[in-house]
């Protein structure tokens, strides 16, 4: 994708909040037709980032274009071109609806012959039909995202910017949600989303910025990132007793190994060099563990992030089994 054009930029790009930095001067670019992943823990920065490149906060130093355009002096400038779902939604409680998605469309500027029919359209696109006239005060997390989400492209813009756009709906409406994404890129979109789901990054983004403490700490393809974790060899082992007190003797006995508690349990084990699975098992074996599964585990997106920012991010990995599933 390098040949593409750059449709949105951002050069130097800070915001303080009084003594608090809260974006730290980072530069990075976005192609035309891609997925690009804002990804970090939350407080890093994301929010403050796109509120930035959609004009609802003025950065304290730095430059933003987008389409072009640049925004760094008129925040609106680039309005037109460009649709936003925020992580809060922004629409109208008291409306339906259909009536909130016809008047985001007045908004920008639809005349009424068009705005209607496209709200209907929408509607239908995102499941939403047989709630059409009812209130947006009365509908579910997951029901309410995909409006927001409607709301955001009621003017077919060229593109997208998406905060935090599963987080807090439950595992169904965001796998639904992820697969409108999915489709509105395909459809031309280019969109920037913000997540703290790591999974949901490694799933829909072509590049991904790794955003910590207001500062990035690697951009580059989710190839290239998974790339880096090649040379890590990973083992689970499922075991029948507790092995939490056998992890010290275990890289006492391999030194190149690194071991810690399994995802359900048992024990993971990485190293640098190829793991010969026949003297593990013996090995935990003759400490009165018996073995039923061991298997290879495929370096994942998650590895990478920690490698590259060195943080764990619990914030990340705790919410898994919610939206970003």
């Amino acid at each position: 994708m390098s040949a593409l054009r750059t449709v949105i930029a951002a050069q130097g790009l800070l915001k303080r909040f009084g003594d608090v930095t809260a974006v730290a001067g980072i530069d990075f670019d976005v192609r035309a037709g891609e997925i690009f992943g804002f990804l970090g823990p939350n407080g890093a920065g994301k929010t403050t980032t796109i509120n930035m490149l959609v004009g609802l906060a003025r950065p304290t130093a730095g430059r933003i274009w987008v389409a072009g355009i640049d925004c760094t002096e008129n925040a609106k400038a680039a309005q037109h071109l460009i649709g936003v779902v925020p992580d809060e939604s922004n629409l109208y409680p008291e409306l339906t609806g259909f009536e909130n998605l016809s008047f985001c469309a007045a908004l920008y500027g639809m005349p009424r012959r068009e705005r209607e029919p496209r709200a209907r359209e929408l509607l239908d696109i995102f499941g939403l039909a047989e709630v059409a006239g009812r209130r947006f005060a009365g509908y579910s997390k997951g029901m309410k995202r995909k409006l927001a989400i409607a709301a955001g492209i009621i003017h077919k813009p060229g593109i997208l910017f998406l905060d935090e756009p599963t987080t807090g709906i439950d595992v169904a409406s965001a796998r639904q949600t992820r697969h409108l994404i999915a489709e509105m890129n395909r459809a031309g979109t280019t969109i920037f989303l913000t997540t703290h789901y790591i999974e949901e990054a490694e799933r829909l983004c072509h590049r991904i910025a790794f955003i910590v403490s207001g500062k990035i700490a690697r951009i580059d393809t989710v190839e290239n990132l998974l790339q880096q974790s090649q040379g890590q060899h990973i083992m689970e082992f499922a075991v029948d007793g507790p092995a939490s007190g056998l992890q010290g003797k275990l890289v006492d006995a391999f030194p190149d190994l690194e071991c810690e508690a399994g995802a359900h349990g048992g024990l993971r084990v990485s190293s640098g060099k190829p793991l010969r699975i026949g003297p593990l098992v013996r090995f935990l074996e003759e400490h009165g563990l018996e073995v039923g599964e061991a298997r290879k585990v495929r370096p994942s997106l998650e590895e990478v992030f920690v490698q590259v920012t060195g943080i764990e991010a619990p914030a990340m990995k705790g919410e898994k089994s919610g939206g970003g599933a």
